[in-house]
C-alpha cells in the first residue's frame, strides 16, 4: 500500500471517532441548545469553552507532540509515556487549585465575578481531559483505533445524554410534582450550570475507563527524558497558546469592542459562534488529518524521501480541503437549519470562516518541518506574530464590521501563518510544496464558489432551485480538476 493511502486511512480511522463525536455534538446539541438558550447565555457557553480551550493548552503544555517526538526514538516509548504522564499528574494537580483559588478573578475578565463557579467546572473538566491526553497519544502512537474511536464516542454519548436528561426529562418530572427526589436537587434556573456539570462527568468517566492504559506500564519519571521534553515542548506552550487567542479571542474582544450593552454584546457573539458551528466540517476534516498525520510524520522522518512525501500529502491535503470549503458553501441553505432561527443572521461570515481554517490547515502542513527537525521555537516566533495580528485586525476590524471583521482577521492570520511557516521552512528544511498547485486548487474553488453567487443572484431562483445550481457547481469543480490534474493524481496517490 502506498503512503498516500496509508495516510488517508489512517486519517479516517482515526480521525472518524473525532468527526463522528463532532457531528454527534452538533447535530444533537447545537441545534438543541441554540433553541433553549438565549443568544447571550449561548454568547457565555461560547466564552466558556473558548476559556477551555485556552485551559487545555496550558495543561497539557506540549507533552502529546513531545511524546510523539521521543516516543518514536529508539524504541522509547515506554519511558516517554511514563514520564510525560507523571508530569501532567503533578502539574494539573497545581493547575486546577489554583484556578479554583483564583475563579472570581478569572470569571470577571471572562464575564463577570458571579459565574466563578463555570471557571471552577472547567478547571476539573479540562484537568479530567489533560490526564487522558498522553494514554490517548498512546493509543494512536500503538495504531489502536477501535478503542481510540469508543472512548471519543463514549464521552460525547454520555455528555449529550446527561444535558437532555437535566434540561428535558428532569423538568417534565417537575411540572407532574411529586418527584421528591428531583425536586430537591434540581432547579430550573442552572440550566447553563447543567451542561457544564454534563461536560465534567463525561470527561471524568472517560478518564476512569483511561486507566488500565495506566496499569500496563510501570509508571517511573525519567528526569533526564523529560528535561528533554521539556525543552523541546516549551516553545510549543507558546504555539498553543496563540493558536488559542488565534481562533478564539475573537469572542473576547467582540464582548469589549462592540458597542452594544453587555447583553447585546453577549447576543452577537452568539450569532456568531452559532454561525462558526457551520464551518465546522472543515475543522473536522483538519481534525482527522491532524490525528493521522502527527504520528505519521514523525515516523517517517528519517526516510530519504520524507521531503517528497509530506510535499505530496500536502497537495492532496489542500485539493481535499477546497472540496470541504466548497461543499459547505453549496449547501448553506440545507445546513443552516442546524440551527435555531433567531441564529442564522450571521450565515455570510461561514466563506470567510473556511477559508481561515483551511489557512489554518495548511498551515499545519508547512510547518511540520521545525517539529521534526527539533526547532520549535520558530513556530513560537510564528504563531506569536499570528497572534499580534489577530489582535491587531480585530481592534480594528470590529469596530467597523462586527463579528465580519473577526472573520477577516482571521483569515489575514491563518494566511499570514502558512506563508510564513512555508517560506522559513524552506531554509531550514526544505520541502517541495507544488505551490502552483495548491493555489490552483483553492483559487479555483473560490471562483466557483463566486460563480454560484451570481448566478444564484441572476436566476432569483428558489432555494430548492438553488441547490440544483450549487450541486451543478460542485460537479462543475470535480470535472475541470478531474480533467486538469486526473492523471497526475492517480499516479501520485498510487506510488507515493
Amino acid at each position: 500500500m502506498s503512503l498516500i493511502k496509508k495516510l488517508a486511512g489512517e486519517t479516517a480511522i482515526y480521525g472518524v471517532s473525532s468527526i463522528l463525536s463532532r457531528i454527534l455534538h452538533y447535530l444533537l446539541l447545537t441545534p438543541y441548545l441554540t433553541r433553549v438558550f438565549e443568544q447571550d447565555e449561548y454568547g457565555i457557553h461560547a466564552l466558556m469553552y473558548s476559556f477551555a480551550a485556552l485551559l487545555l493548552i496550558l495543561f497539557t503544555y506540549g507533552m502529546e507532540t513531545a511524546f510523539f517526538r521521543f516516543g518514536t526514538r529508539d524504541k522509547n516509548s515506554e519511558a516517554a509515556f511514563s514520564t510525560a504522564s507523571i508530569s501532567l499528574f503533578v502539574s494539573t494537580i497545581f493547575f486546577v487549585g489554583f484556578i479554583t483559588l483564583f475563579s472570581e478573578n478569572i470569571a470577571a475578565m471572562l464575564t463577570q465575578a458571579s459565574d466563578f463557579r463555570y471557571v471552577i467546572w472547567f478547571g476539573i473538566i479540562i484537568g479530567f481531559d489533560a490526564l487522558a491526553a498522553i494514554p490517548f497519544a498512546k493509543l494512536r502512537l500503538e495504531n489502536r483505533p477501535y478503542k481510540f474511536a469508543l472512548l471519543k464516542l463514549i464521552n460525547i454519548l454520555i455528555n449529550a445524554m446527561l444535558i437532555i436528561f437535566l434540561l428535558e426529562i428532569c423538568p417534565k418530572f417537575l411540572e407532574g410534582k411529586g418527584i421528591g427526589l428531583i425536586d430537591r436537587f434540581y432547579n430550573n434556573d442552572l440550566k447553563l450550570d447543567y451542561v457544564f456539570l454534563a461536560n465534567l462527568v463525561a470527561s471524568g468517566i472517560v478518564l476512569v475507563l483511561m486507566l488500565p492504559e495506566y496499569l500496563k506500564i510501570k509508571l517511573k519519571f525519567d528526569i533526564t527524558l523529560w528535561k528533554e521534553m521539556f525543552r523541546y515542548a516549551m516553545p510549543l506552550i507558546i504555539v498553543g497558546v496563540a493558536g488559542v487567542i488565534n481562533r478564539l479571542i475573537d469572542r473576547i474582544l467582540l464582548n469589549n469592542l462592540l458597542p452594544g450593552t453587555d447583553e447585546e454584546n453577549l447576543a452577537t457573539i452568539g450569532v456568531y459562534v452559532a454561525a462558526a458551528r457551520l464551518a465546522i466540517l472543515m475543522s473536522l476534516f483538519i481534525t482527522a488529518f491532524n490525528y493521522a498525520a502527527e504520528p505519521f510524520f514523525f515516523k517517517n522522518a528519517n526516510r530519504k524521501d520524507s521531503p517528497e512525501i509530506y510535499a505530496k500529502v500536502g497537495q492532496i491535503f489542500a485539493l481535499v480541503g477546497s472540496f470541504v470549503f466548497l461543499g459547505i458553501t453549496m449547501y448553506m441553505e440545507v445546513l443552516q437549519f442546524i440551527l435555531g432561527k433567531d441564529f442564522r443572521s450571521g450565515l455570510d461570515v461561514v466563506p470567510i470562516l473556511l477559508l481561515a481554517y483551511l489557512a489554518f490547515g495548511m498551515f499545519y502542513n508547512f510547518s511540520i518541518w521545525y517539529k521534526i527537525t527539533d526547532k520549535t521555537r520558530y513556530g513560537a516566533y510564528i504563531a506569536v506574530a499570528g497572534a499580534i495580528i489577530t489582535i491587531a485586525f480585530n481592534y480594528m476590524l470590529i469596530p467597523i464590521m462586527s463579528f465580519y471583521g473577526s472573520a477577516y482577521a482571521a483569515l489575514i492570520c491563518f494566511t499570514f501563518m502558512a506563508l510564513t511557516a512555508y517560506f522559513v521552512g524552506q531554509k531550514h528544511y526544505p520541502i517541495p510544496y507544488p505551490m502552483k498547485k495548491i493555489g490552483y486548487y483553492i483559487g479555483m474553488a473560490i471562483a466557483f464558489f463566486l460563480i454560484s453567487l451570481k448566478l444564484n443572484e441572476f436566476l432569483n431562483i428558489s432555494d430548492w432551485m438553488q441547490l440544483a445550481v450549487n450541486t451543478i457547481v460542485l460537479l462543475g469543480y470535480g470535472v475541470v480538476i478531474y480533467l486538469t490534474d486526473g492523471k497526475e493524481l492517480k499516479q501520485l496517490i498510487s506510488k507515493t
